[in-house]
């Protein structure tokens, strides 16, 4: 099952998010695509802000991983641009355990991972358009996320 949706402003990109939050109540593992400055981060942000997270969500660049508790569920965020292909394969089975349960998980720079990702999880794509718009393309690998694929579809063609 995939999806797009263009985000053209901010306030675009921010409805997106919170109809993502709506779907993720049980929680998902997401694998973010993307280049630098596409959205990847923003969207997190704007992710755990819909989840009622209260701490700033900052990028987790530098220490690979942040983990925020104060909202609806637990929210954690990697990212692993400074691993790169060799640093990945030493936190994969991490990875696995932070796909299981009612949590949210992020990694950024999922492309590192090398496809290493077998188990269910939700492909989130960011590109530029021609226009600076956002493309948000989803894909859902698995049946959970396929589900929270069709979910989020239905609730933004509503």
């Amino acid at each position: 099952m995939r999806f797009s949706k263009t985000c053209k402003t901010l306030d675009d990109t921010k409805k997106l998010a919170q109809a993502f939050a709506q779907t993720v109540t049980e929680g998902c593992f997401v694998s973010l695509y993307g280049e630098i400055g596409a959205g990847k981060t923003a969207f997190v942000k704007l992710a755990a802000d819909a989840l009622e997270v209260k701490e700033k969500v900052t990028s987790p660049s530098f220490v690979i991983l942040n983990e925020y508790h104060s909202g609806k569920i637990p929210v954690y965020h990697f990212d692993l641009y400074r691993l790169e292909n060799e640093g990945v394969s030493t936190i994969l089975d991490e990875l696995r355990e932070y796909s299981e349960g009612q949590q949210l998980t992020f990694v950024e720079w999922a492309e590192f991972s090398q496809d290493e990702i077998p188990f269910d999880h939700l492909k989130i794509n960011v590109t530029y358009s021609d226009d600076d718009a956002r493309i948000y393309e989803f894909e859902g690998v698995g049946e959970k996320s396929k589900k929270i694929v069709e979910r989020l579809k239905n609730l933004l063609t509503e």
